[in-house]
């Protein structure tokens, strides 16, 4: 089964699966895991956005590539320090500082690699250096903040205590304007590319946020996007997009032109496998199941599709890269990240 387009620029091979629904409070698995970071350790930090009914488990999970579960931090739901309402995106600094973002708080919370609340900042509004649904994050080379202002239709660029040091973006459809922004990245040259979430593009700005490109229109074909909600820029310049209304993720070349496209090919994490072989009832109904079936022509549609198909990309949220040129990509609706090797 072929769940990927192919590219003479770009190839990604599909390494694993990571992943199995947390249905308690913390240990292994995760809980409508929301974004991914990996240090140069290779400790993979998962952000737990959690359900209302397990509000009180929203953490950051660590893991390795190996399948090692290593611990989770953060303090639960609220408005406490420490504490989270609805989690949506993180970024890791150079120095080993995790910045996370809160759309419900309005605010940016702090924490160490080593789980230890360090402080967080962020008033909510729509004033100069004031949030209003903070969602994307990500840091320059110079350890600024760029912080998407989901609800102001802006971006704002904050020093990493908060002092804010840039704004640009209004609302709208035009060039530099925005509609319910949501994820955004820094390519190797600071510049900035913003998920414009309602107009269903990709803008490419300066880090000063002088316009210079725009990617993408709305649809369902190559190059086209319903609602993306994540980017990633790896050191070659390629574009990798959640493409999270079309159930997929797409990579586009530096100038912005359709490379590769990927549905997902999950396989049976180890977490996953370990639970199995404690429930051999439940191995046994998977064996006979048909997971990837073939559907009514009324549910011919990328949401009814991925629901339906196992393998695929469920609610891929979030696309990240690490050092060694692997894809990382969240499905919040699956509890899991799937994992590709660029080449």
């Amino acid at each position: 089964m072929s769940t990927q387009t192919q590219s003479p620029s770009i190839t990604l091979d599909y390494v694993k699966t990571i992943g199995i629904v947390n249905n308690g409070l913390n240990g292994r698995g995760f809980a409508n895991p929301y974004d991914t970071a990996v240090d140069g350790d290779g400790r993979i930090y998962v952000l737990n956005r959690c359900d209302p009914a397990r509000a009180s488990a929203i953490r950051v999970g660590i893991c390795t590539i190996d399948e090692e579960y290593l611990g989770e931090f953060g303090r639960g739901n609220g408005a406490g320090d420490g504490q989270f309402v609805w989690v949506v995106a993180m970024a890791l600094a150079g120095d080993g500082r995790l910045f996370i973002t809160d759309e419900y708080n309005h605010r940016v919370t702090i924490y160490n690699t080593s789980g230890a609340y360090l402080s967080h900042w962020g008033v909510p509004g729509s004033g100069d250096g004031e949030l209003n649904g903070p969602a994307g994050i990500a840091i320059d080379s110079s350890g600024n903040v760029i912080v998407v202002d989901q609800h102001n239709a802006r971006i704002q660029k904050f020093s990493a205590d908060g002092k804010l040091i840039a704004i640009w973006g209004s609302f709208g459809s035009g060039e530099g304007q925005f509609n319910l922004p949501w994820g955004v990245a820094v390519d190797q040259h600071d510049n900035v590319y913003v998920c414009d979430w309602r107009n269903d593009r990709i803008q490419k700005f300066t880090n000063d946020g002088e316009f210079l490109a725009v990617f993408g229109e709305s649809g369902h074909g190559e190059g086209q996007f319903q609602r993306p909600t994540s980017v990633a820029i790896d050191p070659e310049g390629f574009i990798y997009v959640a493409d999270w209304g079309n159930e997929r993720v797409q990579v586009l070349g530096p100038d912005g032109s359709f490379q590769l496209l990927l549905r997902g090919q999950a396989t049976a994490s180890k977490w996953a496998e370990d639970y199995f072989a404690s429930n051999p009832e439940e191995k046994a109904e998977r064996d006979v199941a048909n997971l990837h079936p073939d559907l009514p022509a009324h549910l011919n549609t990328p949401y009814h599709i991925s629901s339906q198909t196992e393998p695929f990309f469920w609610g891929p949220v979030s696309v990240s890269l690490d050092h060694q040129g692997r894809l990382y990509v969240a499905e919040t609706n699956r509890h899991r990240f799937q994992v590709y090797q660029k080449r």
